[in-house]
């Protein structure tokens, strides 16, 4: 073979090795990999971190996910807002009045000036009438019994509130074991606890509730009691759900094969992971939970009809809803009970909308331009980034 024929021949082993090197890429347009900035790390796993015992990876990424979840729900300003309010209404109806706990104050302080059982025209001043309109000595003015107002809106949020954690936390953590134990085991395990839960949403929660208060009486436990033995259903079908899908991951099949046990398996990687949804529901249902304490007190099957419980506080004013011809309504008596369930309600949800917002996994990501995800684009416009 001559030299010009072996160059030739290498020129066209050149250009075949070139077309073949070619083969098989994607090339990406309309992506700058430089102008990527704000941008949350998929991961914030290293070699450190796994050697120092910090974030492994067993967990599928949960402990990432909920750092990310924190962060994005900071920078809402409309759930962060909605939770100072509900936090402020927690801690003034703690601090309402004292505390005692086996006769030992452990709360000393007092915000509401007066007893919410106190009848101001008995023991305070004779001069108060039933039904006087709100003043600079009673804020929000006089029920038709003689107390004032003002502290039994503040002590009332005692109630309210703390049924409206109580019950969610119960139920949220007995849906979440008997979702995760379903899902994770399926088959008739699965089909005998999934028939239970059709049953449980086979009746309306409310008439459910009716039911057992009915049966228990009024009260703050019995309510809890009301509200709790259904109230799971929701979260154990959504808990079955999610861990249907995470049961077969990686993570989970490699614990497995390492020879785990099903309850820590359950434990450090299914239910942390099918967590997110559970806790989106759970802030969406504290304000359920309250609207639902305050409509069996506005008909009379909640606490004691002298308990200062915002829906029984309704219930005692009804009858100054329809006046006679010539009647005044005395609307202070149901505004402020009722404005301070729909202010408690309304953040709540707003929180919960924060909350779905921030562990939405489609809010991670990188916006056009390689700017980075939602979140960032703000920033990218303050800095003139966007064309």
């Amino acid at each position: 073979m001559t030299e010009d024929g072996e160059r030739g021949t290498d020129s066209e082993e050149l250009r075949t090795r070139r077309r073949t090197d070619e083969r098989g890429r994607i090339r990406v347009t309309g992506f700058d990999a430089d102008r990527v900035r704000d941008r949350d790390p998929l991961s914030a796993w290293s070699e450190r971190d796994g050697a120092d015992g910090g974030t492994d990876g067993t967990n599928g990424g949960a402990d990432d996910r909920w750092r990310r979840g924190l962060r994005r729900f900071r920078r809402n300003r409309s759930a962060m807002a909605a939770l100072a309010v509900v936090a402020a209404m927690a801690l003034v109806s703690l601090l309402a009045r004292p505390v005692e706990v086996a006769g030992v104050v452990v709360q000393p302080f007092a915000l509401a000036p007066y007893d919410p059982t106190t009848i101001l025209y008995l023991s305070v001043d004779p001069s108060v009438s039933p039904y006087d309109p709100p003043s600079p000595r009673f804020p929000m003015g006089v029920d038709g019994a003689g107390r004032d107002l003002f502290s039994r809106v503040l002590v009332g949020g005692r109630y309210s509130i703390s049924i409206g954690f109580v019950v969610v936390g119960l139920t949220a953590s007995f849906g979440l074991v008997y979702g995760a134990i379903s899902g994770y085991y399926g088959g008739v395990v699965d089909e005998v606890m999934m028939r239970v839960v059709d049953v449980v949403f086979a009746f309306p929660g409310l008439v459910l509730a009716l039911a057992v208060v009915a049966t228990l009486g009024g009260g703050y436990w019995q309510l809890v009691a009301a509200f709790s033995l259904f109230g799971w259903a929701g979260y154990a079908r959504l808990v079955r759900g999610e861990v249907l899908s995470i049961a077969e991951r990686e993570y989970v099949l490699a614990a497995k094969v390492i020879g785990a046990r099903d309850r820590t398996v359950i434990r450090r990687h299914v239910a942390p992971n099918a967590l997110s949804p559970l806790v989106v529901l759970a802030s969406l249902d504290v304000g359920s939970v309250v609207i639902g304490v305050a409509a069996l007190g506005f008909l009379g099957l909640g606490m004691d009809p002298s308990t200062a419980e915002w829906g029984t506080m309704l219930d005692a004013t009804r009858e100054t809803l329809i006046q006679g011809p010539g009647g005044e309504i005395p609307w202070w008596a149901t505004v402020y009970p009722g404005g301070a369930i729909f202010v408690f309600v309304l953040a709540m949800n707003v929180i919960g909308d924060g909350v779905n917002d921030a562990l939405d996994a489609r809010e991670t990501g990188v916006g056009r331009g390689g700017r980075g995800g939602r979140e960032d684009r703000g920033d990218g416009r303050e800095r003139g980034d966007d064309r």
